[in-house]
């Protein structure tokens, strides 16, 4: 069974549903570095992390790690260590994983341009805890902690994101 996202905001897995948020700029098949899309297409869940000083470790058949103050994902096309975890500080322009605000409590990283990356071609698409009033992500899909907790209590391996075109 897979999770379903749709451009009108919505994820369907097995019998539950939920209210999304995806990137300002829709979906897209052809997605790039810093369009605001969210990208078209099947990904693997390849792991979580969470704030283990905010809430519990969430339950999981997939591996599970804490996120620590040091933990960024790099997002330059130009560095080697493009759309991979990296530790900080970073020579390179990346994203901060330890936040001040709840959006990175949880997140799933999606298999997403990642086997080999290829530069330039999208980074950091992460499923990842929404703003309170389900604003738009720069390219990730979110939702509700307390939503994607309970997604993630029923997921493993076998079970796959697949953002869906528009119609």
């Amino acid at each position: 069974m897979d999770v379903h996202v749709f451009p009108s905001g919505k994820l369907k897995f097995g019998d539950l549903e939920f209210r999304c948020a995806i990137g300002y700029r829709g979906v897209r098949n052809d997605k790039y570095e810093d369009d605001g899309a969210t990208p078209i297409g099947c990904f693997e869940f390849r792991r979580v992390l969470y704030r283990a000083e905010r809430l519990d470790r969430p339950v999981t058949q997939l591996p599970i790690t804490p996120i620590r103050r040091f933990d960024g994902w790099c997002d330059d096309p130009k560095a080697p260590e493009y759309n991979c975890n990296i530790r900080l500080p970073f020579h390179a322009s990346h994203e901060e994983l330890w936040r001040e605000d709840d959006l990175y409590n949880v997140i799933v990283v999606l298999g997403h341009n990642d086997r080999p990356p290829v530069p330039g071609l999208g980074s950091a698409i992460f499923l990842h805890v929404a703003k309170p009033d389900y604003s738009a992500t720069d390219g990730c899909i979110a939702l509700p902690q307390t939503d994607l907790v309970a997604i993630l209590s029923r997921c493993d391996f076998k079970n796959k994101l697949r953002v869906m075109p528009s119609n």
